[in-house]
């Protein structure tokens, strides 16, 4: 794991990373009662600024989630403005001059509070660590993982709940285990979601082809960026559920995701996709968002510019 940033934000302070800890019998370490998103912030091209990706997109998605899990006192507490305060005296506090991603949680403040979240305090807090790719390769080999997507009546996909990730954990173990980089879940029918913490796309027929967002999956920023850089560059993009046998016969593959940006994929299971080769496509849309999230003083609504000079 990379070093972490010196300073966080804990209780309403900002503190030495440290001494930012939770009690053994707090509620996000016995229940999970927590929920998170990760943005990524990336070096513009010229290097004199910080360049926030969808920071206002990444609140909402706190807000959403802490709709689902009933985290009423975060929702009162703490609006956009307050929230990019914070990120960018973060920032400021750790002198951050390079890409990093930024860690925001929002989880129940109390001890032994049993498997409940309604009416109880909450609180946020934030750290900030050096940007890797979670599969540092240019192509992924991935499988369809024996563990299926939790249905969003079990716990709800679009909530992106720390507990929740024990799915995810199973998936990604097993997949280590038989030697590839991650694994592909299927929802109660069989058909395909996203990987253990992406989105997923193919394409087939020079369409850009998803899941569904009613598809037991996360409601990702990136997958949203990807559908609409798509469409500016012309690109029929269409989202319906997507049978387990499709994915063999795609022309190409990729994932997305805050930490794991575009990535393309070269094998699912046992099969060869494109030839073991990056496809035009996905090359097009990865170019595209390299670009944009380097942009020197953008003026993009999807960034938050931070002078670093």
């Amino acid at each position: 794991m990379s070093t972490i940033y010196p300073k966080a934000y804990f209780k309403s302070k900002f503190i030495d990373f440290k001494n930012a800890n939770l009690s053994i019998g707090s509620a996000p370490v016995l229940y999970g009662l927590s929920s998170y998103t990760v943005i990524p912030v990336f070096l513009s091209e010229d290097k004199k600024s910080l360049n926030i990706f969808r920071l206002k997109d990444h609140f909402k998605r706190l807000i959403n989630s802490s709709k689902i899990l009933n985290f009423e006192d975060f929702i009162s507490s703490f609006d956009y403005p307050k929230f990019e305060k914070v990120i960018l005296k973060l920032l400021s506090e750790n002198k951050v001059n390079s890409d990093c991603l930024i860690r925001a949680s929002v989880y129940v403040d109390e001890l032994l509070s049993g498997a409940k979240s309604i009416g109880l305090s909450n609180d946020l807090t934030v750290f900030i660590y050096p940007m890797t790719k979670l599969i540092n390769k240019k192509g992924a080999d991935v499988m369809i993982s024996s563990y299926r997507r939790t249905p969003d009546n079990s716990i709800p996909s679009r909530a992106k709940v720390n507990g929740g990730y024990v799915n995810s954990a199973l998936a990604k173990n097993e997949a280590i285990v038989n030697h590839y980089d991650d694994a592909i879940f299927l929802d109660q029918e069989g058909h395909l979601t996203e990987s253990t913490v992406s989105n997923l796309f193919l394409v087939r027929d020079n369409s850009l082809i998803t899941p569904a967002e009613n598809a037991d999956l996360l409601e990702g920023i990136t997958r949203n960026t990807v559908i609409d850089i798509a469409k500016k560059l012309n690109v029929k993009v269409i989202q319906r559920t997507i049978d387990r046998t499709e994915i063999y016969l795609a022309d190409e593959i990729f994932l997305s995701g805050s930490s794991l940006f575009i990535q393309p994929v070269f094998r699912v299971d046992h099969v060869s996709i494109n030839n073991g080769k990056v496809g035009s496509i996905t090359n097009k849309i990865s170019l595209y968002y390299g670009s944009l999230v380097r942009e020197n003083n953008s003026i993009n609504n999807w960034i938050l510019t931070k002078s670093i000079i």
